[in-house]
């Protein structure tokens, strides 16, 4: 058995995305047919639970071929004249204790640029800069969400088919091992959309912030 989260968008309340743990019977294996088999087992579970939600997976092994396109490695994204994906700019803005940005990634592909060496020779990560911006660790997925907002909003076709679900997976997420998640992105997109909160998370970092009530933060940067 394994536990994966679902993520609910919520159109009010303090609270942007609700998180629901499910636990469904878990099929070993590294092919893609046992990882879909995987996506199933989470979704009928969930159904059972709560109803017939539909609900999308976001990854490499969904089965529907927008939740393929939606991965952070395919969803392509356009910042500073410099076109990449979700991946290339998260992985080519960090910075770390003794090394990074590594901003050149932004132009590789998202395997090359999660791959690539630098990332595990910088020690400890020390934050996030995009560009001349800087944006903080916390809250955790912050700068990552940020990222797939924009891609989601330059990718009007795959966005429009986000309000054809109630609820999106990653089966590739293990909570207890990562932070960010591109299902959960999705669902704080739809969120921001469903309050009428999109246009003006997305017009600059400060009403970002704003709208999420994170209290800026100082340059952590000489």
């Amino acid at each position: 058995m394994a536990i994966r989260p679902v993520f609910i968008p919520l159109g009010a309340g303090r609270s942007f995305v609700e998180e629901f743990p499910v636990e469904f019977p878990w099929h070993n294996g590294m092919a893609a047919s046992q990882k879909r088999k995987n996506v199933d087992a989470l979704h009928q579970a969930y159904e059972r639970k709560h109803g017939g939600q539909k609900l999308l997976e976001i990854s490499s092994y969904s089965r529907n071929a927008a939740g393929v396109s939606l991965s952070a490695f395919n969803l392509s994204l356009e910042l500073g004249g410099v076109k990449g994906t979700v991946e290339t700019f998260f992985q080519g803005s960090k910075v770390f204790f003794t090394g990074g940005p590594y901003q050149d990634l932004y132009l590789k592909t998202s395997l090359e640029a999660k791959k690539d060496p630098r990332l595990k020779e910088g020690g400890r990560l020390k934050g996030f800069l995009l560009f001349k911006e800087n944006w903080p660790l916390e809250p955790a997925t912050l700068f990552y969400d940020w990222l797939y907002l924009n891609a989601l909003a330059q990718n009007e076709a795959l966005s429009e088919i986000l309000l054809g679900f109630e609820g999106f997976t990653d089966i590739a997420f293990n909570p207890k091992k990562s932070l960010n998640c591109q299902a959960r992105s999705a669902a704080l997109f739809l969120s921001l959309y469903y309050r009428g909160q999109l246009k003006t998370a997305l017009s600059g970092k400060e009403e970002y912030l704003k709208i999420l009530e994170v209290q800026s933060q100082k340059t952590f940067f000489p």
